[in-house]
């Protein structure tokens, strides 16, 4: 029923900056969050980079993408944005965004927020390279 497609990566230089965006379809409420993962190369799970809730409108961002990324929404929150800024080799990964209709506030973000989310997106490639 809901589904996630998600846009925006590709090749950046170290230092710059890159949009990931994050588009939903078959919605029927916005009682639920955002959340943000990638995957590194030759690493076996996701790991979490932060959420953004349409339930309660609470944010979080994990330590290392707190002062270089942002989470944003459009206003018919169809679309949730990932703007990461200073990229660094080490953010080369695949990127995604999930649905979260459980948990749905990202006051409860932490270890296994992400065990119950059914609905990710495809995900998108980003890599930092000169």
């Amino acid at each position: 029923q809901v589904q996630l497609v998600e846009s925006g990566g590709g090749l950046v230089e170290p230092g710059g900056s890159l949009t990931l965006s994050c588009t939903a379809s078959g919605v029927t409420t916005d009682d639920y969050a955002i959340g943000w993962f990638r995957q590194k190369p030759g690493r076996p799970h996701k790991a979490g980079i932060g959420c953004l809730s349409h339930s309660d409108g609470s944010l979080h961002l994990e330590s290392d993408a707190k002062g270089r990324f942002i989470m944003d929404t459009s206003h018919d929150k169809k679309t949730v944005n990932l703007l990461m800024n200073a990229l660094s080799p080490d953010d080369t990964a695949t990127y995604y965004c999930a649905a979260q209709f459980i948990h749905k506030s990202c006051l409860s973000y932490g270890t296994g927020w992400d065990r119950s989310i059914k609905v990710w997106a495809q995900g998108a490639l980003v890599n930092v390279s000169s």
